[in-house]
């Protein structure tokens, strides 16, 4: 009981301390980058909901794949917490401004890279699905006249190098249905038209979340 509050409280420790880098982090691209950012002038209401609810969801998230992990090994651990974090990141530029940064997927792929390698992992299986995904996604974008933006081609590229292709495979189509009914739920609302652009990245990242937790 004593190791279990321990871990807790230090995964909460830890949500709190990422959460203020995290939003640090976000705002400085965003104050760096305006011309990528769809609502340039609607940045703090838009934002409202991560500066306040960040800290917590990552302290639930974090709380949650500790508990529901608790024989997995530290290092892995923390590559799992370091992958929860980064996709939350991604999920709320996406939502607030559709786009998800260059400079946040890098380290994405990286840590990706650098996990497959260190837990033994089948590197081919990994670099295939990276390299398939991003092509298949690449594909889709010039297929829906950009419709599925850069951000999500490079985000399923990376997701390939620490997911592989089963599970890859698996989180795209789920992501691609759960999005494409929301598009379609907001075209038929008026909430959307045909020619704008609908942010895909949350779909993929949220379904992945929920799959690592448990």
């Amino acid at each position: 009981m004593t190791d279990t509050v321990f871990l807790l409280l230090m995964t909460i420790i830890l949500a709190v301390f990422l959460s203020i880098a995290g939003n640090r982090w976000i705002d400085r691209l965003y104050a760096a980058s305006p011309a990528n950012l769809s609502f340039p002038h609607d940045i703090a209401r838009r934002s409202f909901l991560r500066h306040k609810g960040l800290a917590f969801l990552l302290g639930v998230l974090f709380s949650l794949t500790a508990l529901r992990h608790p024989a997995m090994i530290p290092l892995q651990l923390y590559f799992l917490f370091a992958f929860e974090y980064l996709l939350l990141l991604y999920t709320f530029t996406d939502f607030e401004q559709q786009v998800i940064f260059d400079n946040m997927l890098l380290p994405f792929a990286l840590l990706g890279g650098i996990y497959t390698t260190m837990m033994d992992l089948p590197v081919f299986d990994h670099a295939l699905a990276a390299a398939a995904g991003g092509i298949v996604f690449l594909l889709l974008a010039i297929l829906t006249h950009g419709g599925i933006g850069g951000g999500d081609i490079k985000l399923i590229a990376s997701l390939g190098l620490w997911l592989g292709t089963d599970a890859l495979l698996s989180i795209t189509i789920t992501g691609l249905i759960l999005g494409g009914i929301a598009a379609l739920l907001l075209l038929v609302t008026g909430k959307k038209k045909r020619n704008e652009y609908f942010a895909y990245g949350p779909y993929f990242t949220i379904v992945t979340i929920i799959v690592a937790v448990i």
